[in-house]
């Protein structure tokens, strides 16, 4: 599978993952965990397609950690600081796992996706 394409799934999937450590880390917010999934997954999708690119261009394991954990982090950080409708913020409790989801997703691509191979 190429690099963006792995980044795409693996983004989405691990998305869904990230969006339901909102059940252990804040409870109180079940009754919207449809919606925090989806955007979670949403947010994974587009983070692992650019993750993906990046590694399609940079073959190199330790960029492309640091490149994905940039990514999810920068991705979770304008939702972690949004108060949720309760008035509490929730930052930690997005900016981590976020920034997880970009590290293994990061990794996944450098360590998995195939390079694309020169046709003549």
């Amino acid at each position: 599978m190429n690099k963006p394409v792995l980044g795409l799934v693996a983004g989405g999937v691990l998305g869904i993952f990230d969006g339901l450590t909102a059940l252990v880390s804040a409870p109180e917010v079940a009754p919207e965990i449809a919606g925090i999934v989806i955007g979670s997954m949403g947010k994974g999708l587009i983070a692992g397609i650019l993750i993906g690119w990046f590694a399609k261009k940079v073959n190199n394991l330790g960029a492309g950690v640091v490149f994905g954990l940039f990514m999810g982090a920068l991705f979770a950080l304008p939702i972690a600081m949004m108060p949720a409708a309760n008035g509490q913020k929730y930052f930690w409790e997005i900016l981590i796992p976020g920034s997880m989801v970009g590290l293994i997703v990061g990794f996944l691509t450098q360590r998995y996706g195939s390079r694309a191979v020169a046709t003549r």
